[in-house]
């Protein structure tokens, strides 16, 4: 069974949320605490999302230097899948595991949704259960959602297929060309605003057109990580 690491900092809420996710995958979740020194063999590593260190100077900008951060960003560089979710993808981008930042929602407000996405890349580790050109819905909430990036590196991002989600219909925070979600060049590491973990199992996830709250389509990354372990 994979082992897949997930990560708490202080401030960290949605920690437990992702260690269930990777259960119903079919994965075994270790819990990895902020001043580890190792990753205790982990095959991957999930960044939940929270208010990691109260989110205080920047979000994410502490847990960047947190002991364990540094073997993520070792073990990432040699292709250990690391997934960060909302507050975990702005730890990625002030790790430099990932391009731009995240800066105040344009509203300037704290939102919760539910936020339909289009699946941009289904390549990476955690997009193979995704078909390319997919919407799908999982919840949003956060309130430094807004990402951003400079042109040049806007266009990189684009021609490279590494946009791996788009915010579909209104943009929620003011995003950069409407990207929720990226990867690295290798396809291992992605980080994405919206949160997958919240919707895994019928009953607690978005409506559908099945019933209410019966969205499950947040399961398919835990198991597309899965699935590419084995692969």
């Amino acid at each position: 069974m994979s082992r897949i690491g997930v990560v708490t900092f202080p401030g960290t809420l949605d920690d437990r949320d992702a260690a269930r996710a990777v259960r119903l995958a079919g994965g075994e979740p270790v819990a990895l605490w902020h001043a580890d020194a190792d990753l205790k063999d982990v095959d991957a590593v999930v960044l939940p999302g929270g208010f990691s260190y109260g989110d205080y100077l920047r979000a994410g900008a502490i847990s960047r230097f947190a002991p364990v951060m540094g073997e993520v960003v070792e073990a990432a560089g040699k292709g250990l899948p690391v997934l960060g979710i909302c507050n975990g993808f702005q730890v990625l981008t002030e790790a430099h595991l990932l391009p731009g930042s995240m800066i105040k929602n344009e509203s300037l407000h704290f939102l919760c949704r539910e936020q339909v996405l289009q699946v941009e890349n289904s390549d990476t580790a955690w997009t193979r259960e995704f078909e390319q050109g997919e919407s799908i819905t999982i919840p949003l909430k956060n309130q430094d959602g807004q990402y951003v990036a400079d042109e040049r590196t806007l266009d990189e991002l684009e021609g490279e297929g590494r946009v791996v989600f788009r915010y579909q219909g209104e943009n929620p925070n003011g995003s950069r060309r409407d990207i929720a979600g990226i990867s690295n060049a290798a396809g291992n590491v992605v980080g994405l605003m919206p949160h997958p973990e919240h919707a895994v199992e019928p009953g607690f996830g978005p409506d559908t057109a099945q019933g209410p709250r019966s969205g499950t389509d947040g399961l398919r990354f835990f198991t597309s990580v899965l699935r590419a372990l084995v692969g």
